[in-house]
């Protein structure tokens, strides 16, 4: 019974509180007053009373009680007169009013400067900054590549505008981030569609903008809405370079058209789709753009033609000791890989390297350290129907078999194990000209589905993401765990985990070539020492940092990606030299040069206790010597 009073006690006097609060601020003002004197008087009497210098007499004292209310209120306490202490309580009042007043102003100016800051409305007054606008997980293989590209530079910075808490994108990127060196990273607030919040992040002076495709279906249009409102916000053509990215083939043409004339726009689905099929028809060249398209070791460059002006393209392949020459930039801005040996270097031409940096390309003729008696003849390999397989299916697979398609030899055979037995997605009969493709349906993640294909009689198996449709439509309608992107992951690690029970039942090295949206995901992948794994998004993201630092780039990973012109092949060291000689690298390039093409590196196979195990190296030393056995591959830019 007492419980129960006491809350209804404490009910009571919290009500009365409320309409306290609700009463305004006259009311409050009233209340606090009248609590303050109940306190402080007799406080102020307790201490006159007990203090052995006060008056005895009893005016004295209420005197000296009144001095100690009006100090501890700050409303002066004069004796005097009844007009004069009135009129010193009065100004002391003003004067409290006044002070009150100002604190109050100042102190919400700073707490609304501060709520602005946190929000991220500021402008970013910053110059030959990049720009980021979009947030997805690329965010964080966009940063860091970004921040390996500054580091040799004294300044630099990078502002992100994204519809999210500014300290909340802060705090993701420093635990992602840990190594800034001289590097800023600016966090704004907007929305990335409003061209009045785009300016937040100052694009008009910015050296470069990349636009992220966030996630879901709506990805593309939204990428797309993007670059129309970065043209309002920024009508003039400037000197920034402008790099999307969307995910759907189909809306590639309308991304461009609104990227305008200067802007490059990359499609995900058809980039992946070219490296998936380049690599499972030559294992290891994921490798070598790995190595290629990041910042951390060696990248392309372009260099003056400066001596070699005038002469043959081929003789500049043997005129730079630490880079290897792949191609051509035009003053036109046209770019030509792997031209014809005999093309004449113009004046104005740059010439394009695979070099560690800009500053490492220096002309050194290494043409004497050739060993003519070690180079040899290749035959001419005739091409050969192969037999391939492809677990999984989705958006991306149509364009994976049109590719097939383009490169294999006739009479090639494609067998497809999907979920719902593939429906061919555009991908018909009379649309192939050299590929037969045959569907069947089956859960990849099932090792008696595995166990019935005779998985180590192909020539080569590509798995590719493919999400379970009951695990997506539970979290659609549960709450938000996984996205379909990890789903698929998930069900693609269980899929290889099989393929390897598979390899090892069989005592057979399978190639295998996988596609994965995470990167953290690769890293769980039961697979051998490297193994091909094409991560779409840390893909897309090193392209986009490429290009946004050299824009010439964007013509150059056309034709790499291309079916047509040229690209990187991996090609047996022994067409090119004797097995087993030791021989200096340039002779490997002066070989590859007789027949058309660039060499720019190796990949050993070595055999240990444990299985193969695989060195690649790219742009060694002119004159470093390498002993390549049969087994061995050389790297070389050639036409397909």
């Amino acid at each position: 019974m007492a419980q129960e009073h006491t809350t209804s006690l404490r009910l009571r006097l919290r009500y009365r509180f409320d309409n306290l609060v609700a009463g305004g601020t006259a009311a409050l003002i009233g209340w606090l007053a009248a609590a303050c004197l109940v306190v402080v008087v007799p406080a102020s009497a307790v201490l006159v009373w007990a203090d052995r210098s006060t008056p005895t007499t009893l005016s004295g004292r209420l005197t000296a009680v009144w001095v100690s209310v009006g100090q501890t209120l700050k409303i002066g306490g004069a004796v005097g007169s009844p007009l004069y202490v009135l009129a010193s309580v009065a100004l002391a009042l003003v004067g409290l009013l006044f002070v009150s007043a100002l604190v109050s102003l100042i102190t919400t100016g700073i707490n609304r400067r501060i709520m602005s800051l946190r929000l991220g409305h500021s402008t970013v007054l910053e110059a030959g900054h990049t720009v980021v606008l979009g947030w997805s997980d690329q965010i964080f293989p966009v940063a860091g590549e970004l921040v390996a590209a500054n580091a040799n530079q004294r300044r630099s910075a990078i502002a992100v505008l994204a519809p999210k808490d500014k300290v909340e994108m802060e705090d993701e990127l420093s635990t992602r981030i840990d190594d800034r060196g001289r590097t800023r990273i600016i966090c704004r607030n907007g929305s990335t569609t409003d061209p009045t919040e785009l300016v937040r992040v100052s694009p008009r002076t910015a050296k470069a903008v990349l636009v992220l495709p966030p996630e879901g279906e709506a990805g593309d249009a939204h990428v797309v809405k993007t670059l129309l409102a970065l043209n309002a916000a920024v009508p003039e053509a400037g000197d920034a370079v402008v790099v999307a990215a969307v995910r759907d083939t189909r809306n590639h043409v309308t991304a461009r058209l609104a990227a305008g004339p200067g802007g490059h726009v990359l499609c995900v689905d058809d980039i992946i789709a070219r490296l998936l099929v380049q690599t499972a028809r030559q294992p290891g060249l994921s490798l070598v753009y790995q190595e290629l398209l990041d910042f951390a070791g060696d990248e392309f460059y372009t260099v003056p033609a400066g001596d070699l002006a005038g002469r043959a393209f081929g003789e500049a392949l043997l005129s730079f000791a630490t880079s290897c020459v792949v191609g051509l930039l035009h003053a036109d801005g046209g770019v030509a890989l792997n031209p014809d040996p005999g093309a004449t270097i113009g004046a104005s031409d740059r010439i394009i390297v695979i070099s560690q940096d800009d500053d490492t390309a220096v002309q050194a003729d290494v043409a004497s350290c050739v060993e003519e008696d070690a180079i040899v003849t290749a035959r001419p390999r005739i091409p050969r129907a192969e037999r391939l397989l492809l677990l999984g299916w989705n958006r991306r697979a149509p364009y994976i078999v049109d590719q097939l398609d383009q490169y294999v030899s006739p009479g090639s055979v494609l067998d497809v194990v999907a979920l719902d037995g593939g429906d061919g997605g555009g991908c018909t009969a009379a649309t192939r000209r050299r590929l037969e493709v045959a569907f069947h349906g089956g859960d990849i993640t099932d090792p008696r589905v595995l166990a019935k294909l005779d998985v180590p009689s192909y020539d080569s198996v590509i798995v590719i993401g493919e999400a379970d449709p009951v695990a997506t439509a539970t979290t659609v309608s549960g709450p938000p765990t996984d996205t379909e992107e990890s789903l698929a992951d998930n069900r693609t690690l269980v899929t290889l985990l099989h393929l390897r029970a598979i390899a090892e039942a069989a005592q057979r090295e399978l190639i295998l070539t996988t596609e994965m949206s995470d990167d953290g995901n690769r890293l769980l992948a039961p697979a051998r020492e490297g193994a091909d794994f094409i991560v779409s998004g840390r893909l897309i993201s090193v392209l986009m940092t490429q290009i946004s630092e050299s824009r010439y780039l964007a013509d150059v990973f056309e034709e790499l990606f291309d079916a047509e012109g040229s690209e990187f092949h991996l090609k047996p060291a022994a067409d090119y030299v004797r097995a087993g000689h030791e021989v200096s690298f340039g002779t490997l390039v002066e070989s590859a040069r007789r027949r058309r093409e660039c060499a720019v590196g190796y990949r050993l196979r070595a055999q240990t206790a444990t299985g193969p195990s695989y060195g690649l190296r790219i742009n060694p030393d002119k004159r470093e010597r390498v002993r390549l056995c049969d087994g061995d591959w050389l790297i070389v830019l050639a036409e397909s």
